[in-house]
């Protein structure tokens, strides 16, 4: 009789939970993956990146009919009208079949979902309601939840976070965001593309932390030339509800006159932080960091042997393509093989229109860390760009002065979001701006413009 029920108990399937336990699987470990959600897949695939995309898509398509943008293609539509009950129930049907989809993974590998909450007994055990389950390995990949705002109080009618506002019954007159990071942006986007008068309050003195400074700038410009409102460097101080409406309460954030905003919804989206309440850590004597995070080693191993940690709940940016990484180096070390994931090259994507998206280091941190080489290219010098008349953005790529080696790049452009895999690949092997300005690229594509970028590293741009 084996010692324990599982060879590897994974608690969580979210994209890191979830590939954890099928990689597991398929290594030959008798694998089950704890899930107290009805539909497998986390935060991501039920109420996060795949719903969220969905009505991104949807409502871009919403606005090209709407706006007569489409006119200047020679496409001429009569009455245009929103069928927001149909556009839910789109968003719902790619949830559902995608959530079923690791349903069906986790049947074909054999993994368990061992349905309930985990809360740790010991090291190697985790009681699931009413059952004691055992494993030699356990992977903590509970992901993570919407950070609260002090005071302000989520009734997912009026004020709603990011889950209910993926699920407003009608468009908003006026929607005011509260954050300007990546999931205000995008959902204020789908919003106002309804035709929501959007207003983003941002504490910080320009939107998307953590980015590139000049593609933060440049973020702001697009924005507003689109409609949104854009309140920086201001400080929500109050959000008081009446009814069906909103008084959201602002002032400077260096200190001032406060003002007032009437909204007809608010979205909280201030961040994220780590699922690591309920887990029963003290009984294992494994601490959090003062973010409330679980320091793991390069191998995600935690301060408890036989305990290790991915995704949201550890250090790190909190992206489902990074978790899906370390759930499989996870699975690989338990294994005893090498599994690696290399942290400098993580891209991160905003999925408005256009696309943000980026890689490596900022301008400001390669700067800091030496000298460095600069290429830029504005998408309206790209033949493919030009020929669909969409040429807002540019592609930037960054190199180290000395060694030419690739150190960053950011692009904002329609679809950024993919352009930006061919420069963490590059960076993946340790390219120059070299290799990328002579790899041949098809023409036309968006993607030219990378090459070009890196020609302008190197003083050589053809197209501008």
């Amino acid at each position: 009789m084996a010692e324990y029920d599982f060879d590897v108990l994974v608690i969580g399937s979210g994209p890191g939970g979830y590939v954890a336990a099928i990689r597991a699987a398929q290594l030959g470990l008798r694998t089950g993956c704890v899930e107290s959600r009805e539909t497998l897949g986390g935060t991501c695939l039920n109420v996060g990146c795949i719903p969220s995309k969905t009505l991104l898509n949807a409502s871009e398509k919403f606005y090209e009919a709407a706006s007569g943008a489409l006119a200047k293609h020679g496409v001429k539509l009569g009455s245009v009208e929103l069928d927001l009950p149909a556009m839910m129930a789109d968003k719902d049907k790619a949830v559902t079949g995608l959530t079923g989809g690791i349903e069906f993974l986790f049947k074909k590998n054999k993994v368990e979902w061992v349905k309930g909450l985990g809360t740790f007994v010991d090291p190697h055990t985790v009681q699931v309601g009413d059952r004691t389950v055992t494993a030699k390995d356990i992977v903590i990949a509970t992901g993570s939840s919407v950070t609260p705002l002090p005071g302000v109080e989520i009734d997912q009618k009026v004020v709603v976070d990011s889950t209910g506002a993926i699920a407003l019954e009608k468009v908003p007159e006026h929607l005011v965001v509260i954050g300007g990071g990546v999931i205000g942006l995008e959902l204020g986007s789908v919003w106002q593309r309804l035709g929501a008068k959007v207003t983003v309050v941002e504490f910080l003195d320009q939107l998307l932390p953590g980015m590139d400074g000049e593609v933060r700038k440049e973020a702001a410009k697009i924005f507003k030339k689109q409609g949104m409102e854009i309140r920086l460097s201001t400080k929500v101080t109050g959000v008081a509800v009446n009814g069906e409406k909103a008084t959201v309460t602002v002032e400077p954030a260096a200190g001032g006159t406060p003002e007032t905003i009437e909204a007809d919804a608010v979205l909280v989206s201030i961040g994220r932080k780590p699922n690591t309440d309920g887990l029963g850590l003290d009984k294992i004597g494994l601490a959090t960091n003062q973010r409330g995070q679980i320091e793991t080693d390069h191998s995600f191993r935690t301060a408890v042997a036989g305990v290790w940690a991915i995704g949201d709940v550890i250090p790190g940016p909190m992206l489902a393509h990074k978790a899906e990484d370390e759930g499989i180096a996870v699975a690989e070390n338990i294994a005893g093989l090498t599994g690696i994931v290399n942290h400098d090259v993580i891209p991160s994507v905003v999925y408005t229109h256009p696309e943000i998206a980026g890689v490596g280091l900022t301008e400001e941190q390669a700067r800091e860390k030496g000298e460095v080489k600069i290429g830029k290219f504005p998408m309206a010098g790209n033949s493919r760009a030009k020929a669909i008349d969409d040429t807002v953005g540019w592609v930037k790529v960054i190199a180290d002065a000395k060694t030419d080696r690739v150190l960053g790049a950011w692009i904002i452009t329609a679809p950024a979001g993919t352009m930006i895999a061919q420069v963490a690949q590059a960076m993946e092997f340790g390219a120059t701006s070299e290799d990328i300005a002579y790899t041949c690229h098809a023409h036309p594509t968006h993607s030219e413009a990378i090459k070009e970028a890196a020609m302008g590293v190197l003083g050589k741009p053809i197209h501008i």
